[in-house]
């Protein structure tokens, strides 16, 4: 979630990316891949696409076959008819998808989620345990985990009814009030998406709600982290159950909600940290599908 601002400029050979295209039902992904080494994709959300990751990625690169993509509707990933409101369900299909386009072997990979995309990193995980050896999700905006779960969607509804009679910027300015009343934060993209992410993305999105008792015998192989600096804000806050309802502890890492534009090097020596820390409490992976309580196998994509 937040405001973009075009994209930085890399200048290291082996930090440009190999840019591939992918098509899926209803859209054409845009993805990128960097580096070499285990196979680590990163997920990001709101508006972002994978530009947000640049800086990041070029730094993970180094030990990583780092892959980034934009999600469908966002940027270069265009979608096949017209706009339509976007499920976590289908992000999470277009994931294992990609997957299967770069390491078609069906092994255990890395997998790191921001905003949104971390609740598609965990709906990839509940669908497909197998494909995941680690996995941190950071501040995944899963209010219908809160107390006060109505309260902050009648927010969100209002939001996007800002935007409806009042544009972009309006709503972008009441949207503020989840990082503490300070503007969404600034980050690098392709193209603004944010017309898009109002009107499509940020209602199904903050809707989604994650199994967490189908990903309970997942819950070795997940970290849960937030930003230093977004403890205090309302987007900080689903992070802290979702990681209590796991068993799991809140990890924290630098910077705010994206603290990975403004500290690449930091974030990226915590991430490392973490997916080597979950793939060694966390073992094998089981190659199961995950169960919804009731024992009926939760579909793949």
């Amino acid at each position: 979630m937040g405001a973009g601002t075009g994209t930085g400029t890399e200048t290291e050979p082996w930090t440009r990316p190999e840019v591939g295209a992918l098509a899926v039902p209803g859209a054409t992904l845009h993805y990128e891949v960097r580096g070499a080494g285990p196979l680590l994709l990163l997920l990001g959300g709101g508006n972002s696409d994978a530009a947000v990751f640049e800086r990041l990625g070029a730094v993970l690169a180094a030990d990583h076959r780092v892959v980034t993509v934009d999600p469908r509707g966002n940027s270069r990933s265009t979608l096949d008819g017209p706009p339509v409101d976007q499920r976590i369900e289908v992000h999470a299909d277009d994931a294992y998808r990609l997957l299967e386009r770069l390491s078609p072997g069906g092994g255990p990979v890395r997998v790191f989620g921001s905003c949104s995309g971390g609740l598609t990193a965990l709906e990839l995980a509940r669908r497909h345990p197998e494909r995941i050896a680690a996995l941190v999700v950071h501040e995944p905006p899963a209010f219908g985990l809160l107390p006060d779960a109505a309260e902050r969607l009648a927010f969100i509804d209002g939001v996007y009814g800002t935007f409806r009679r009042e544009g972009t910027a309006a709503a972008m300015a009441e949207f503020s009030a989840l990082f503490g009343g300070r503007p969404a934060p600034e980050l690098p993209e392709a193209h603004d998406n944010t017309a898009f992410f109002l009107a499509h993305m940020l209602r199904p999105s903050t809707r989604f709600l994650p199994d967490v008792a189908a990903l309970a015998p997942l819950a070795e192989r997940i970290a849960v982290a937030g930003g230093r600096d977004s403890r205090t804000q309302t987007v900080h806050r689903p992070a802290e159950v979702l990681a209590e309802r796991l068993g799991r502890r809140l990890l924290e890492f630098p910077g705010g909600h994206v603290g990975y534009v403004r500290w690449p090097e930091e974030f990226a020596g915590v991430l490392r940290g973490a997916l080597a820390g979950v793939w060694e409490r966390g073992g094998a992976p089981s190659g199961r599908p995950l169960t919804r309580p009731g024992g009926r196998a939760a579909e793949g994509g």
